[in-house]
C-alpha cells in the first residue's frame, strides 16, 4: 500500500455505507470505482468490530478485539482497503465507545456475571455494586425475563444446563445463558442436575436458593426502569454502558482500532454517542493522543496525515461544540437542521401550528410537548438512574450540617424539575474545575424554568443543586469525590433522558410539520432566514472547518428529500389544511370509531405525501401494496415511539390494527379516490420539493466542511426511519446514470429518476476534487442580494488564492417554477432581483457547472440570468 495513491486529508467528501451480513466488505469492493468517479474521497463505514450475530447496524458490539466475521473479518477489511487505496480513497470508521451488547455472546460480560466484583472485567461496565437496595449489594440486576421471576421458576423456564461451547454449568432461560459461580459447581455435580428440577417443590426451592447466591439477580424486563443498577444505552436492556474513563477499559476496547490505524488501514473515526461518556472531552483528547502516537507507524505518505476525528453530538439551541476536545467537529446534525430550517417559509408556521393543535389536541408549542415527554420518560424509563443521582446528591448534602436536613425525596423532586426543562443533552462539569461559561448558561436556563414549576417549598433545593453540580475546587478531596460521583450521575442521566424524551417520543407526537422533527433538530425553530444561515455557516467554518456535513443518516426519521418536499407545505398551508380536511372526510369509512386519533391520521397523510415515490401511480396495485408495507413498518414504530395510544412495552393491538387498516384502505382499497388525491398532491408539490432537494445538496457540497452522502442518497432519498432507510441500494442504476455523463441541466429533463441530483453532486464534487484547497480552506463570503426575492436568495463566494466559486440558490419556489413537471424557474417571477458580485470576481472567466457553459458575471447580476434551475454553481476554473 505504500506505493498507492494517498487519500485526501482531511477527507474531501465521504459516503456512508451500512455494512451487515447481507452487505459485507466484499460487496463494497466493486463500488470503489463508482465512488471515485462520483468524487468521493473516503468511504465512511458503519461499525466494523464484532457485533451481535445478525446485526444490521453494528452498534451492538460484543467483542471489540476482532473485526466482525459476518462482514468478512480482518482479511475482508484489508481487501476492501486495498481496493480503496488502489484508487486513492481512504476509510473512516464509526466507533462505539459508550456501550457494548450484553448476553451470552459477550465473553467479558459472562465473566463478570460468573465472578462478580472479583472479575477482571467488573470495572469495565458502569455498575453500581453498592446501590440503595441492599438486596442488590455486590449483585447486578438482570431484567431479562419475559415474565415474573416466580412465573419463570414455577413454569420450568429456568433450568441448569451445560454451555454447549464451554461445557460449564449455566442457567438457561430460553435462548439466554447465565453463568453460575464456579464455587457452586461442586454442589451441583454432587447432587446432579435432576435435583434442581422445578417440577418438584424441593427442586424449585433448591434452584431458587442456588440463584440467590449468584452475582446477579434475574427479574422481569419491565422492572429495569425502576430498579436497574447499571447504566444502559438509553433504556435498552441489552446494551450496557462502559467506564471508558478507566485507562484499562480504553486500552482494551481500542487496541485493535489503533493497530489498524497505525497500519494505515483506517484514516479516521466518527465517535458514536459521545455524550454518553462520563468525560467526552477527556475521551476525545485521549483518543487523539493515541492516534498521534501511532502516526509514525503508518506507511509512506500516510505518516503525514493526521487522523480525522468527528463526534456524534446533538447540539442544543445556542450550544457550540467545545474546541478543546481535539475533534475536527461534529458529525453533521447541526448542518442538517440549519439547511432544513432554511427551506421552510416562516409564514406557514402560525396556520400549520393552529391547525395541528385544533386537530390533534396536542400542544402547538413544541417546548410544552417536550416537557410532558421528559416527565413521562423520567418516570417510566429512568426512575432507577434518577434515584441513583438523588442518592449521590443526598450523600453530598449529608457532609454539611447546614444541608444535612435536605431530604433525598426533595432532591429527587428538584432533579425532576431541572431535567424537565434542561435545554441541552448535558453539561461537562467536574468537581475540581466546575462549570465552563457555556455550561453555566445552559444550567441557568434550566434553573430559571425549574423555579417556575417546582413546589415553593423545594425552590431552595434548586439552589443547592446548582452549587453541588457545579463543583468546588476548594472542597476537601473526600467531598470532591462525592461531588464528582453526583455530577457524573446527573450528566449521564440528562443525555439519555433528552434522547428518549425528545427524539424518540416528542418528535413522534408533534405533527405541526414533520419535516422539522428529525435527529438533532431544534424543533422550536420552524424556519431560518438567509442571514442567520450565513451567520451559522460562517461560525462553523471558523471553529471547525473540517466538520462533517450531512443531510441524511442511518438514524434519520425521514430522508432528506422527504423533508425537502414536506417543507413546501410551509409555503401553501391553506392548501394543505384544506386537503387534509377533505381527506379525513373521504377516509371516514376506513376509520374505526376512535382509532387512529386525528393527530396520528394527520401525520400519516404527511408521510404518505412526503415519501410518495416519484414513479408510483395510484392505480399500480402492486406498487401501492409495496408502499403500504414500507409505511406499515414506519407506522408501527411511530405509534409506539409516541407512547400515546400504544408503545413497545404494552402494544395496543386493536389501535394498531385500526391504524394499519386505515393505511391499507388508503393505499390498497377498492375505492381509489383518496389514493388518487394524495398522489396528485404529492405530484403537485414534487417539483418544488425536488428543487429544495437540489438546493440542500449543493449547499452541503459547497459550504465550509466535509460533505457526507448517505448511501444511495445521490438519487432522491424518499426513505423513512430505520429499517426503511437501510434497505438495499441499487448501485447499478446509479453507476449507469453517472456513466451517461449528463449535465445537471440535461438530467433535469427527466428529474424524477434522481439522476439530476446525482449530476449535481458529481459536478460539485468534481469542482472540490479539482480545487480541494478552495473548499477546504477558502473564505466563505455571503453576497448581497437586492430586489423582490432578496429574502429567498442565498448567494455566497468561496475564494482561495486565485481560485473562486460562486453559489446562488433560490428557496421557497412553489409558485416560481414553470408549469409542472418542469424544474425550471419561471423567469417572469425572478425579474428585478440581483446579486452583488465583488469587482475582483467579475474579471474572472466563469464556468456554469450546471450546464458546462462559460458565463460572465456583472457587478449586479440578475438572478434571472444566473438561474435556470433553483441552484447554480459557478467556478473560475474548468
Amino acid at each position: 500500500m505504500t506505493d498507492a495513491p494517498t487519500p485526501a486529508s482531511p477527507p474531501r467528501a465521504t459516503m456512508r455505507l451500512q455494512f451487515h451480513k447481507d452487505f459485507p466488505f466484499a460487496d463494497a469492493i466493486p463500488l470503489v470505482g463508482y465512488l471515485k468517479r462520483l468524487g468521493i474521497s473516503h468511504l465512511y463505514s458503519s461499525p466494523i468490530l464484532t457485533a451481535r450475530a445478525g446485526s444490521m447496524h453494528g452498534y451492538d458490539v460484543v467483542d471489540p478485539t476482532a473485526v466482525n466475521p459476518e462482514l468478512g473479518g480482518e482479511d475482508g477489511l484489508r481487501a476492501l482497503v486495498a481496493a480503496l487505496r488502489a484508487e486513492g480513497l481512504g476509510l473512516i470508521v464509526d466507533i462505539v465507545p459508550n456501550h457494548m451488547a450484553v448476553g451470552s455472546d459477550n465473553a467479558w460480560w459472562q465473566d463478570m456475571l460468573a465472578h462478580g466484583r472479583g472479575s477482571r472485567f467488573a470495572h469495565f461496565f458502569d455498575i453500581d455494586w453498592e446501590p440503595a437496595d441492599p438486596a442488590l449489594k455486590d449483585k447486578i440486576l438482570l431484567p431479562s425475563l419475559g415474565e415474573t421471576y416466580g412465573e419463570a421458576l414455577r413454569g420450568g423456564a429456568l433450568e441448569i444446563t451445560r454451555d454447549g461451547k464451554r461445557g460449564a454449568l449455566t442457567l438457561r432461560y430460553h435462548d439466554n445463558l447465565f453463568p453460575l459461580r464456579p464455587e457452586d459447581r461442586y454442589e451441583i455435580e454432587g447432587l446432579g442436575l435432576e435435583a434442581y428440577d422445578t417440577a418438584t417443590d424441593e427442586g424449585r426451592e433448591r434452584l431458587h436458593a442456588l440463584l440467590e447466591r449468584q452475582n446477579w439477580r434475574l427479574a422481569h424486563w419491565l422492572v429495569a426502569g425502576d430498579e436497574i443498577n447499571w447504566r444502559r444505552f438509553f433504556d435498552v436492556n441489552e446494551l450496557a454502558g462502559l467506564r471508558m474513563a478507566d485507562p484499562a477499559v480504553f486500552e482494551a476496547t481500542h487496541e485493535l482500532l489503533l493497530k489498524l490505524y497505525g497500519e494505515g488501514l483506517i484514516d479516521g473515526f466518527r465517535i458514536d454517542h459521545v455524550d454518553g461518556l462520563m468525560d467526552p472531552g477527556g475521551y476525545c483528547r485521549r483518543l487523539r493522543e493515541h492516534l498521534d502516537a501511532a502516526q509514525g507507524e503508518r506507511p509512506g505518505a500516510l505518516k503525514d496525515q493526521r487522523a480525522y476525528l468527528v463526534v456524534e453530538k446533538i447540539l442544543g439551541p445556542g450550544e457550540e461544540l467545545s474546541r478543546d476536545w481535539a475533534a475536527d467537529g461534529a458529525s453533521g446534525y447541526d448542518f442538517m437542521d440549519d439547511v432544513s430550517a432554511l427551506l421552510h417559509a416562516p409564514a406557514g408556521e402560525p396556520l400549520l401550528g393552529a391547525f395541528w393543535a385544533e386537530l390533534s389536541g396536542r400542544p402547538e408549542d413544541f417546548h410544552a410537548e417536550e416537557e410532558i415527554a421528559r416527565r413521562e420518560i423520567l418516570d417510566r424509563s429512568f426512575s432507577a438512574q434518577l434515584d441513583q443521582a438523588a442518592q449521590a446528591l443526598h450523600q453530598v448534602a449529608r457532609l454539611d450540617y447546614d444541608t444535612r436536613d435536605t431530604s433525598r425525596a426533595a432532591i429527587r423532586r428538584a432533579l425532576v424539575e431541572l431535567l424537565a426543562h434542561f435545554p441541552a443533552y448535558r453539561t461537562y462539569a467536574n468537581a475540581a474545575e466546575g462549570r465552563g461559561e457555556a455550561d453555566a448558561a445552559l444550567f441557568g436556563r434550566a434553573l430559571a424554568k425549574a423555579r417556575e414549576s417546582i413546589l415553593p417549598a423545594d425552590v431552595a433545593v434548586l439552589d443547592l443543586l446548582d452549587g453541588w453540580l457545579g463543583g468546588d475546587a476548594d472542597a476537601p478531596e473526600s467531598e470532591r469525590l462525592l461531588r464528582d460521583k453526583a455530577i457524573r450521575r446527573f450528566q449521564q442521566l440528562s443525555a439519555p433522558v433528552a434522547a428518549k424524551a425528545v427524539e424518540d417520543t416528542a418528535f413522534y407526537r408533534h405533527g405541526k410539520l414533520t419535516s422539522r422533527t428529525d435527529v438533532g433538530f431544534d424543533v422550536a425553530t420552524f424556519s431560518m432566514d438567509v442571514e442567520r444561515f450565513h451567520a451559522k455557516t460562517t461560525a462553523r467554518g471558523e471553529a471547525f472547518p473540517a466538520a462533517m456535513l450531512t443531510t441524511s443518516t442511518h438514524d434519520h426519521k425521514r430522508g432528506e428529500d422527504v423533508r425537502a418536499r414536506l417543507a413546501v407545505l410551509s409555503e401553501i398551508p391553506d392548501d394543505w389544511i384544506a386537503a387534509v380536511t377533505r381527506w379525513r372526510e373521504l377516509a371516514a369509512p376506513l376509520r374505526a370509531e376512535a382509532a387512529p386519533s386525528p393527530g396520528d391520521e394527520a401525520i400519516l397523510y404527511q408521510t404518505l405525501v412526503g415519501a410518495w415515490p416519484h414513479d408510483l401511480s395510484p392505480d399500480d396495485a402492486e406498487g401501492c401494496k409495496v408502499y403500504a408495507e414500507r409505511l406499515a413498518g414506519w407506522q408501527e414504530k411511530a405509534l409506539r415511539e409516541a407512547k400515546l395510544a400504544t408503545d413497545w412495552s404494552a402494544p395496543n393491538e386493536p389501535y394498531e390494527e385500526a391504524a394499519r387498516a386505515l393505511l391499507n384502505g388508503v393505499l390498497t382499497g377498492a375505492d381509489a379516490t383518496l389514493r388518487r388525491e394524495i398522489a396528485a398532491f404529492a405530484d403537485r408539490i414534487g417539483p418544488a420539493g425536488a428543487a429544495n432537494g437540489l438546493l440542500q445538496m449543493l449547499l452541503k457540497l459547497t459550504v465550509p466542511g466535509v460533505p457526507d452522502t448517505y448511501q444511495g442518497t445521490e438519487f432522491w432519498d424518499l426513505t423513512l426511519v430505520d429499517p426503511d432507510n437501510r434497505r438495499p441500494v441499487d448501485y447499478a442504476a446509479r453507476a449507469a446514470a453517472l456513466e451517461r455523463r449528463e449535465t445537471v441541466a440535461q438530467a433535469a429533463d427527466h428529474w424524477r429518476d434522481g439522476a439530476v441530483k446525482q449530476a449535481l453532486a458529481a459536478a460539485a464534487l468534481d469542482a472540490r476534487r479539482a480545487r480541494p484547497d478552495l473548499f477546504a480552506l477558502g473564505a466563505y463570503t455571503p453576497l448581497a442580494v437586492e430586489g423582490p426575492l432578496e429574502g429567498d436568495v442565498i448567494a455566497f463566494a468561496r475564494e482561495h488564492g486565485d481560485d473562486a466559486a460562486v453559489v446562488i440558490g433560490l428557496r421557497c419556489v412553489a409558485d416560481r417554477l414553470q408549469p409542472a413537471p418542469s424544474l425550471a424557474l419561471d423567469r417572469a417571477n425572478l425579474d428585478g432581483t440581483t446579486v452583488s458580485i465583488p469587482p475582483h470576481l467579475t474579471s474572472k472567466s466563469w464556468r456554469n457547472r450546471m450546464t458546462g457553459m462559460p458565463v460572465t458575471l456583472a457587478r449586479s447580476t440578475e438572478i434571472a440570468d444566473a438561474l435556470e434551475l433553483s441552484v447554480v454553481l459557478l467556478t473560475s476554473f474548468d
